[in-house]
């Protein structure tokens, strides 16, 4: 007979395997199905791998600074290879975590393909060659997204890669050009500057970090020039060629046609969802443009089965691992019939790793007014910051987008040191309702990073004091 679950999460990155945690908690029997590796593609081939090189790279940079700070570091040089196997220790360490949750919380774990044979029952193809099959009371959908490319662009994981191939590279590229400015495309360009290649972006829009403000694209462009890193904004690729162990990339930037030639193409234009091998048409489950069609509460059009992530249709203007770790819970919760701690959208924070960071929460400047808010910002420079300047890192600021009205807090926009860690204060802050005078009114510690937010909240009330 087929094992019974009162929920089968089918997917384990962080909205399957957070998702099951959950379950478990509230008394739920929980099964989880796996292709390969608990951790999914976040803790596999995404972003704990790509941060734990961006680590790396960021120390590389530091330590051939040290003469400034007095410390003397002679023939600073990189090894790859032992960048590489300490990404590879990060993520072993972080797959042992995940395991060791799942058999905390009786979590049973089932390493294969899932697929609907219809709406209550799953078919698992494991990867020892068996099949099993496991009835469900309800299902969670948590299959994630997979790279996309562009038309004419085929990518090989030779010469044309996704992020999977560019982390799987076993030596520097001597060059490598990047398609595509948004979070992947930049926190790669970071990284592989840093370790010595020659870095050409391309992106489609005005801005490197297109979904994010303006100002935060236009200094991270300026940033990046300062690193030598070549972009090229406003372009559209037309052809990809590959020719004798080199990528020639035609694009036209206005009325110009250009070409590059690097030794890789990374296509970092985005993900699409992930549905493929689930016979979802067998659960009679809706799909729109390929995603799976969801109600606010995650449910599909079958009443008993579920979706979060990467593969729903958009519920947020952002696919990130955190977004679909707390849509799961509210998921799991709604299936358990207890009380549900909605995801609040307007605050999900959205760091992205590229060097300097770039860490933003809620609405840019144009956003607010677009949507009739009387707009009233405050900026604040690292460069006039304490601490800042003794990390010997005083590039970038912090913008805050209020409401003019009441003060209210619409949005939080940094650029610099640690600005990741340093957003939590605004996501917190606006959840809480809170305005820009209780933020620039809060006691911060000195010297800290964290006074920048303080000074850019004081500055939207025409109070700065260090600027």
């Amino acid at each position: 007979m087929p094992d019974r679950y009162d929920v089968v999460m089918i997917g384990g990155g962080p909205g399957g395997y957070v998702g099951a945690i959950r379950a478990a908690q509230l008394g739920l029997r929980v099964a989880l199905v796996e292709r390969e590796k608990v951790g999914g593609t976040c803790l596999h081939v995404g972003c704990i791998p790509t941060k734990a090189m961006l680590q790396s790279a960021e120390l590389l940079e530091h330590v051939k600074g040290a003469k400034e700070f007095g410390v003397l570091a002679s023939s600073v040089t990189l090894d790859f290879a032992a960048v590489r196997s300490r990404k590879d220790r990060v993520v072993d360490q972080l797959h042992k975590g995940v395991q060791f949750l799942m058999r905390k919380n009786k979590v049973d774990v089932f390493v294969g393909e899932g697929r609907f044979v219809d709406r209550t029952k799953l078919g698992v193809a494991l990867t020892d060659g068996s099949e099993t099959e496991l009835v469900a009371r309800h299902v969670l959908i948590a299959t994630g997204s997979a790279p996309r490319s562009v038309p004419g662009v085929t990518i090989d994981n030779v010469r044309v890669l996704d992020s999977t191939g560019a982390l799987n590279l076993l030596e520097v590229p001597r060059s490598i050009a990047i398609l595509g400015a948004g979070a992947v495309g930049v926190e790669f360009a970071s990284l592989f500057r840093a370790f010595g290649s020659e870095v050409t972006v391309l992106e489609l829009l005005p801005t490197l970090v297109p979904l994010e403000d303006e100002e935060i694209g236009q200094a991270l462009e300026k940033a990046f020039a300062r690193r030598g890193i070549k972009v090229h904004t406003a372009a559209t690729a037309t052809k990809v060629e590959v020719k004798d162990g080199t990528v020639r990339i035609t694009f036209t930037k206005g009325s110009e046609t250009n070409t590059l030639e690097a030794d890789y193409l990374l296509v970092a234009v985005g993900r699409g969802p992930m549905t493929t091998g689930l016979a979802i048409a067998q659960a009679g489950v809706s799909l729109e443009k390929g995603a799976v069609k969801v109600d606010p509460q995650f449910r599909t059009s079958v009443s008993t089965i579920f979706a979060i992530g990467d593969v729903i249709t958009g519920q947020a203007p952002y696919r990130l691992a955190h977004v679909a770790s707390d849509e799961a819970i509210a998921a799991v919760e709604t299936i358990a019939g207890g009380e549900v701690h909605p995801v609040h959208y307007p605050t999900v924070p959205r760091p992205t790793f590229c060097l300097p960071q770039v860490a933003t929460m809620g609405l840019s400047e144009r956003q607010a007014k677009e949507q009739g808010y009387e707009v009233k910002v405050g900026r604040f420079s690292f460069q006039a910051n304490s601490k800042a300047t003794i990390e010997g890192a005083r590039e970038g600021f912090v913008k805050v987008v209020s409401d003019a009205k009441i003060g209210e807090l619409l949005g939080v926009h940094m650029i610099g040191p640690a600005v990741t860690e340093l957003l939590a204060e605004g996501v917190v802050a606006r959840a809480l309702e809170g305005t820009v005078l209780e933020l620039g009114t809060a006691v911060h510690s000195h010297p800290t990073l964290s006074e920048a937010l303080k000074e850019a909240a004081l500055d939207a009330l025409g109070r700065v004091l260090h600027a």
